[in-house]
């Protein structure tokens, strides 16, 4: 069942369930927006340290 259907009750199962689903992909989202914002950033930057 999802959310916005009628017959969705939200007891405390559910707020814990989506509380930590949201957390979780709120952490991976910022963590691949920081090192996406990074990436451009040195590139941007130009080091000419080649770590190879």
């Amino acid at each position: 069942m999802l959310p916005f259907s009628f017959e969705w009750v939200w007891d405390m199962g559910h707020l814990l369930f989506h509380g930590g689903l949201w957390f979780a992909l709120n952490v991976i989202g910022i963590g691949v927006t920081y090192c996406v914002v990074k990436a451009v950033y040195d590139t941007m930057k130009g080091n000419s340290t080649n770590h190879h």
